[in-house]
């Protein structure tokens, strides 16, 4: 079996992949690493179209929120060094994590959050990951590398919910922080063994926590609320372990899949003067553990195509406004096209959302119900073997 549908479709995945656990957009992949023949380059697109709506809670008025997610586009690079028969490197481009969320303020006309209407996240990250693979004549292989990380953010809190005065004034009702672009590196190592006689190959990778020291700026309503005027804080993006595995099982069929674990628990952002005056951080997430399972089928030589399903359990219903869905179901379709050195990855992915209640207060509260959600993602991958 010559042809790797398997590494075509999860490296796809990445590219239409939204709204995991956690601010995860696409999970990291190694796909490049392990495509076959010499050399390779790929560069890929994608674009995701998220609906995140719900309402207040009676207690608001339980008006309809409208769309909290915002549209989103990303892009990829990818390539690999093949030195001789045992030892390869890759360097790997990819925009894993990310938010752009902002829930409506209230027009006059019942619509929009009283509870959270302004309450708005932004995250911004690019990685940059350096492989170096050694595989053994006995089928098996190590590979590890660099993982650097550039990423900023703002977050700001807004509405009723926040404001312990029926009048929705005082609280934190209008605290804003922005955390300034930061690089930072960490690491990644795993083993894999494959038998290309059947298209056979399982692979776990551990990817370490990448801690970001961000300056920072508190504010509310636009005044600093720093007595020192700037503070650093330190965020750490969660470390997480991928297996991922294919293998044919008929002529020309293979089935793939991956179980993704990523510790979100350990990713806090707690600004100096927003925990101190408050005793708690802005994000509070859940572990996640996420399944694809997929099957690939080659139907000529120049066309294959696959298709994949992933589901994410859900977690606690009362979640971060910041991160407003738990859990996932969703389906990946893909179309294959290798023409010579050529070969052009397309495909769709509709995701179904888990039911969440973004919360606020000590104790958490409830504070909207969001309900019945999805998002859809369409990616193109174009890759070069030379």
């Amino acid at each position: 079996m010559k042809f790797a549908i398997a590494g075509a479709a999860a490296l796809l995945m990445g590219s239409t992949a939204a709204m995991a656990g956690g601010i995860e957009r696409a999970p990291h992949s190694l796909g490049a690493l392990f495509e076959p023949g010499e050399n390779f380059v790929e560069l890929s697109f994608g674009h995701v179209s998220p609906d995140v709506t719900g309402r207040d809670e009676a207690l608001f008025g339980g008006s309809s929120i409208g769309n909290v997610a915002d549209n989103y586009n990303f892009f990829g690079l990818a390539y690999k060094r093949q030195f001789n028969e045992n030892l390869s490197a890759a360097l790997i481009i990819e925009q894993p994590f990310g938010a752009d969320i902002l829930y409506p303020t209230p027009d006059g006309a019942g619509n929009g959050s009283i509870a959270l209407g302004g309450t708005a996240a932004t995250v911004d990250s690019t990685t940059f990951t350096a492989l170096v693979r050694y595989r053994m004549d006995n089928n098996f292989g190590f590979h590890g590398g660099l993982r650097g990380s550039r990423a900023d953010g703002s977050v700001t809190l807004r509405g009723c919910a926040y404001s312990p005065d029926p009048s929705c004034t005082g609280g934190v009702n209008g605290y804003n922080v922005d955390l300034d672009t930061d690089t930072a590196v960490g690491w990644t190592a795993g083993v894999s063994w494959e038998k290309p006689e059947i298209a056979a190959r399982v692979s776990l990778t551990y990817n370490s926590p990448i801690e970001h020291e961000f300056k920072t700026t508190e504010t509310i309503a636009g005044f600093p609320i720093d007595p020192a005027g700037t503070s650093t804080t330190k965020v750490k993006t969660p470390r997480s372990w991928n297996l991922e595995f294919q293998t044919g099982v008929a002529a020309d069929t293979l089935v793939f899949g991956s179980i993704r674990w990523v510790n979100w628990s350990e990713f806090r952002v707690d600004p100096r003067v927003f925990t101190t005056a408050t005793g708690g951080g802005l994000v509070e997430l859940e572990d996640t553990t996420t399944y694809t399972l997929g099957v690939g089928r080659k139907f000529t030589e120049k066309w294959s195509g696959s298709a994949s399903f992933t589901f994410e359990k859900s977690g606690d219903d009362l979640v971060s406004p910041l991160a407003p869905t738990n859990g996932k179901k969703g389906i990946t379709l893909a179309a294959i096209y290798t023409q010579d050195n050529i070969k052009v990855t397309t495909g769709i992915n509709y995701t179904k959302l888990g039911d969440a209640s973004p919360e606020t207060g000590t104790p958490d509260t409830a504070r909207a119900q969001m309900e019945d959600n999805d998002v859809l993602g369409i990616g193109v991958r174009v890759g070069f073997t030379f």
